[in-house]
């Protein structure tokens, strides 16, 4: 009877000591949380549980490296529960846009954050391939702007190049994209078989200055159990006119100083005509004019370089020239100093074929002998 009576009071001990939420006090104490939460699960939940842990540790947190990713996961889930995790997990898994809830059924395979990589016998993440192929297409095609996407779809396939059929698995693929030898933007996303979607490069994710020559570098790496495919595309054209524009004027450049000094001196001194107009009085006749296909009258009230000349500009196929008709909702001014200004315009375009956009633009300008002309334009 006391044997009996001592191995009742031992379990209830046990369970006492189980913990309900996370503890990341050390790696030892975070993996005995994480095994005891989900020891509390039923068969089914303790799968999607390990997939919801190894959502938010992919793609939940900014760290480079297994080791560091999982010290962040552990600051990221401190004290949370399970239903907590869960809750995260969905969050994070939408906003990456991956195809994954945690009410679904397992589609992941066996995913251990702490574990080794090893491959199992069903392991859906084993899988063999000669190599990675990556498409890119310009998507999101406006008929003023010209595209303002970039589609990027990466393959695993045989020597022959044949795309390799498999579903369930869990594949980390990371998108890096570089300019000039310097990375400008790094994406994850989740592929769970060959019919993967890639990636959407919005182009007003890409700041213009950053770019050399309107063309980027990418690499694509697909992560499977044993190995890790690369692939990279160099010199792929970008659309020059939906890139992130700087607002306002150019910084000075403090390292030639030289540049701002006037090679004539002279004992007048120079006058800045401040404009008397609300900038987004300039905004609102280039609006006007491009609705009235007045296309002389809307470059007249801008000074963009990046808009080139009146040529350009008004070119019917890759210029404002296409335009057939805007119907302005709303324009806010967002600042004004003495020399630039900031603008916010809400309207619909209509392009030369009946297509209608929905855009807000936050228009950029400067103070040129006291008219506010329009020096950068950014869809947001």
């Amino acid at each position: 009877m006391k044997k009996v009576l001592f191995l009742f009071f031992f379990c209830l001990l046990l369970i006492a000591c189980k913990k309900d939420k996370v503890d990341a006090t050390t790696t030892k104490t975070f993996q005995s949380s994480i095994n005891d939460m989900a020891s509390s699960l039923n068969t089914l939940q303790q799968v999607k549980f390990s997939e919801a842990l190894y959502i938010l540790k992919t793609f939940g947190v900014e760290a480079e490296g297994d080791v560091n990713e999982l010290n962040a996961l552990g600051k990221l889930i401190n004290g949370k529960k399970v239903p907590e995790i869960f809750a995260l997990a969905d969050k994070v898994a939408q906003q990456n846009g991956i195809d994954w809830t945690s009410t679904g059924p397992p589609s992941l395979g066996e995913m251990n954050i702490f574990g080794n990589d090893m491959a199992k016998e069903s392991d859906p993440n084993d899988i063999s391939a000669n190599s990675l192929s990556v498409t890119t297409k310009p998507i999101a095609i406006d008929s003023v702007l010209g595209p303002k996407s970039l589609q990027i779809i990466p393959r695993l396939v045989d020597a022959s190049g044949k795309a390799i059929a498999f579903s369930g698995a869990g594949l980390e693929a990371i998108l890096e994209v570089f300019s000039n030898g310097n990375r400008i933007l790094t994406s994850k996303n989740l592929m769970q078989d060959n019919n993967f979607k890639g990636f959407n490069l919005r182009f007003a994710s890409l700041p213009a200055d950053k770019i050399s020559n309107n063309q980027i570098d990418i690499t694509v790496s697909v992560k499977t159990t044993k190995k890790t495919y690369k692939m990279s595309k160099i010199g792929v054209a970008v659309n020059p006119k939906a890139l992130l524009m700087p607002a306002g004027n150019p910084a000075l450049n403090p390292a030639n100083p030289s540049a701002e000094i006037p090679s004539v001196i002279t004992d007048e001194p120079t006058v800045t005509t401040a404009p008397t107009a609300d900038p987004k009085t300039s905004v609102s006749k280039f609006l006007n004019s491009l609705s009235t296909k007045n296309l002389k009258a809307a470059y007249e009230t801008s000074d963009n370089p990046n808009w080139g000349s009146y040529e350009t500009f008004s070119n019917p196929n890759s210029g404002f020239g296409g335009v057939k008709s805007i119907n302005v909702k709303n324009i806010t001014t967002n600042n004004a100093g003495a020399n630039d200004a900031s603008v916010n315009a809400t309207y619909d375009v209509t392009d030369k074929d009946g297509k209608t956009t929905s855009l807000l633009v936050t228009f950029g300008l400067k103070n040129v002998n006291g008219e506010w002309k329009i020096s950068s334009y950014k869809i947001n």
